[in-house]
């Protein structure tokens, strides 16, 4: 067993295309900010759900305030924003603060609905 652990990778403009829109398995992107506190609950729940999916989908994070043409791409208005993408479009987004649980859940969703 693969003792590594898993952690969500930092995206910027020069790597999210690649990461995101030519990527083969579902990607949670969570849109944050240093400043904001929700966001940095969600820090903690990423990487849990970073170690425990493992190579079924890929947890990424983007800075607005370091990425805001991509920010505005995406319409992201509030953070944190969770979007999910798969096959590089986006399949689902979540607004706000919530359980590993819940984006769990949506992940599941999003890889049986091949």
């Amino acid at each position: 067993m693969n003792a590594t652990l898993k952690h969500p990778i930092q995206l910027t403009s020069a790597t999210f295309d690649d990461n995101i829109l030519k990527g083969k398995k579902p990607v949670l992107v969570d849109f944050w900010a240093e400043w904001c506190g929700p966001c940095r609950v969600m820090s903690y729940v990423l990487e849990e759900l970073a170690q425990e999916i493992g190579e079924n989908a890929t947890v990424a994070k983007i800075n607005v305030d370091e990425e805001p043409e991509i920010a505005s791409r995406y319409g992201i208005q509030s953070i944190p924003t969770i979007i999910i993408f798969k096959d590089g479009r986006e399949v689902d987004r979540v607004m706000g603060a919530v359980p590993k649980k819940v984006l769990n859940q949506r992940l599941a969703a999003v890889a049986q609905s091949s």
